[in-house]
């Protein structure tokens, strides 16, 4: 099943479920798809953007509401930053299981290992093939720190 679809379907289910939050959440995903598809159409990709550009798109939301919910929780403003954490937990839903410290540690050797790579020039040809194989799954600005220590 697409991802898509099992966003729809979550739509629908939460219509259903009159869970009003969680509706909006998932509108917001939903809406974030659409302008994305629209942006590829004019680039000329009439299938709009792939599962895997879905990911990174909303593990880009998430991040966003991290640090949103940071710096309501800075300023005092408890409620936003719940509201903000409600969010993450929705649309991590859709998310892959993110790695811990010891499988991104483990996926960076062997990418390193994959790519050759023995310096810092190297490190974008590292970083295309974690990207290809863990969108969703891992923060590549922990990841690029962690490779910068490596290949430095």
């Amino acid at each position: 099943m697409s991802l898509r679809t099992r966003i729809n379907d979550a739509v629908k289910s939460a219509m259903k479920a009159k869970e009003a939050d969680r509706l909006s959440t998932l509108r917001m995903v939903n809406a974030k798809i659409k302008d994305e598809d629209i942006k590829a159409r004019g680039n000329g990709q009439d299938d709009g953007v792939s599962d895997a550009d879905l990911l990174a798109h909303l593990a880009k939301m998430v991040k966003q509401r991290q640090e949103s919910a940071k710096a309501f929780d800075d300023g005092g403003r408890d409620e936003m930053a719940a509201k903000e954490r409600a969010e993450i937990a929705v649309i991590e839903e859709f998310l892959p299981k993110q790695l811990d410290e010891g499988e991104t540690a483990s996926a960076i050797e062997a990418a390193i290992a994959e790519t050759g790579a023995s310096s810092m020039r190297d490190m974008g040809k590292v970083m295309g093939v974690l990207k290809a194989k863990y969108t969703g799954q891992m923060d590549f600005a922990k990841v690029g720190g962690a490779l910068k220590a490596k290949l430095g």
